[in-house]
C-alpha cells in the first residue's frame, strides 16, 4: 500500500504536468482501483454511472475510503474538510486530484466554496460532496446542509444522488471495519481495514435531476430521503425518473 501511494506520488510531480484534463481523471481512477485491490476491497456499482458533468455528485459519507471508491468509479473533484490535506501519505494526491477544501469551522468559506464549486460546473466539472458534513454507519443518512446545493442552483447543474455501504464479502452483512467515526483514528482505520477478511463497497447510483425551482433545503431534504432509499435497497421517487433508465450493475 505505502509503494503504490509513493508511486502516485512520484507520477504526480512527474506527469500531471503534462496531462490533459482527461488524462488525469483516467490517471485517478487507476491509481484508485489499484489501491482498492491492494486494500480487498471489491467494489460493486449499480445504477447509471454518469459520463460528464456539469454534475454535482451528492452523497452519504461512512468513510475515508469514500473518495477511492468514487473516484474508482467516476473521477470527480471532491469538497472535503480542510484537514484532509494533511493526511499523512495520501494528503498531497487527494489534493493533486482537484480537492476543493472547506474551513467547517468558518461559517463563512462555505460562500467562497460554493463560489468555486460553481466554477467548476460552468466547466462542465463532475464535482462530488458529502452534505451529513461528518462520516457515519452508512446504514442511516444524517441530516443534510444545504448550503453547498447552492452551486448547482446557480449554474442550473443536475444533481445525482449516490449511496454508499460497506459489506462483508462472505455475508453480505454490513462491515465496520472501514467506518471512521467517533475516536478512531485515520491509521488505526487503515489498519483496520487492512485486517478485515474481505470487504465489499456498493455504489448505487440515483437519478439526475434538477433543482425545479426548490430552494436548497427542501432540495437537501428530498436528496437525503432518495440517498436512504437507495441504501435500504428501493429506488428514488418517481417525479425524477427519466422516461427510460439505462441500469449499469458491474463488479470490478
Amino acid at each position: 500500500m505505502v509503494s503504490h501511494v509513493l508511486d502516485g506520488r512520484r507520477r504526480l510531480r512527474r506527469d500531471f504536468p503534462q496531462f490533459s484534463p482527461g488524462e488525469r481523471e483516467q490517471a485517478v481512477q487507476q491509481w484508485a482501483r489499484h489501491m482498492l485491490q491492494i486494500l480487498g476491497v471489491e467494489l460493486h456499482v449499480m445504477g447509471a454511472v454518469p459520463k460528464g458533468g456539469p454534475l454535482l455528485l451528492v452523497s452519504n459519507h461512512v468513510s475515508w475510503l469514500d473518495i477511492l471508491v468514487i473516484n474508482a468509479v467516476r473521477p470527480a473533484r471532491f469538497v472535503s474538510k480542510a484537514d484532509v490535506r494533511h493526511w499523512p501519505l495520501v494528503g498531497e494526491l487527494i489534493t493533486a486530484a482537484g480537492t476543493l477544501y472547506i474551513e467547517r469551522e468558518k461559517r463563512r468559506d462555505a460562500m467562497r466554496v460554493v463560489h468555486r464549486m460553481a466554477d467548476s460546473l460552468r466547466e462542465g466539472d463532475v464535482v462530488a460532496v458529502f452534505p451529513e458534513g461528518t462520516t457515519g454507519s452508512g446504514l442511516d443518512v444524517l441530516p443534510f446542509h444545504a448550503n453547498l446545493l447552492q452551486a448547482a442552483i446557480s449554474t442550473d447543474s443536475p444533481v445525482k444522488p449516490v449511496a454508499l455501504v460497506y459489506l462483508d464479502s462472505v455475508t453480505g452483512h454490513p462491515s465496520s471495519a472501514p467506518v471512521y467515526v467517533g475516536d478512531t483514528t485515520f491509521l488505526a482505520s487503515i489498519w483496520r481495514t487492512l485486517n478485515a477478511s474481505g470487504i465489499q463497497a456498493r455504489v448505487t447510483f440515483g437519478l439526475k435531476e434538477l433543482s425545479q425551482g426548490r430552494d436548497r433545503r427542501t432540495w437537501a431534504a428530498h436528496l437525503r430521503s432518495d440517498i436512504q432509499t437507495l441504501l435500504d435497497g428501493g429506488v428514488p421517487s418517481e417525479d425524477t425518473r427519466p422516461a427510460s433508465l439505462e441500469q449499469l450493475d458491474i463488479t470490478l
